[in-house]
């Protein structure tokens, strides 16, 4: 496996190195002694999948707050997506940044997002299928979001989003007060 970290601190891209025969095709997805070689916290408590039917289906931007903050791993197995992170660590060089990768089954690429970082991704493809591995389980209480648009981080999109739910379409913006996070 081969470990690129991105301009947000802790923001990994994890390139798998393939063993191909006439069999097929033979990869690592995840290796404990590897990530943790790169800083990566290893645990996972919760593994999940998000299937898209639609082309330009968005989901996000999600994370979760202290003392439920949520590192996960992502990985797209059919079809591909645009995934875009922002730091939102306060304290952190890189806060209010973001950065935008593209993730498919074709190029087998994984994106570690650590806690404190919110993720979304637009699918570029139909029947698009993420795979998660998460650090910390669900906690419905601790969930929070910005906005897709939300004006001030000027995110690019590469297709206006056509399916996008309720609650991701409606996240308050978010603004800073003495370098801490607030809700509108």
């Amino acid at each position: 496996m081969k470990f690129y970290e991105q301009k947000i601190h802790g923001v990994w891209i994890i390139e798998p190195e393939p063993f191909a025969d006439e069999r097929g095709m033979f990869r690592r997805h995840f290796d404990q002694t590897e990530f943790t070689a790169h800083g990566i916290a290893p645990a996972v408590t919760q593994c999940s999948i998000s299937e898209n039917t639609h082309r330009h289906t968005l989901r996000g931007f999600h994370y979760q707050r202290e003392p439920f903050g949520e590192a996960k791993t992502l990985s797209c197995l059919k079809g591909s997506i645009y995934n875009v992170v922002v730091d939102l660590r306060p304290v952190s060089p890189s806060f209010r940044q973001w950065l935008a990768v593209e993730l498919s089954a074709a190029n087998r690429k994984s994106l570690h997002v650590p806690a404190g970082c919110a993720n979304a991704f637009l699918t570029l493809e139909n029947d698009s299928l993420i795979h998660y591995y998460c650090a910390e389980s669900y906690h419905p209480e601790a969930g929070a979001g910005i906005r897709y648009n939300d004006p001030q981080f000027e995110f690019f999109w590469p297709a206006k989003p056509a399916f996008i739910s309720e609650k991701d379409r409606n996240w308050p913006d978010f603004v800073t007060n003495n370098n801490q996070e607030r809700r509108l």
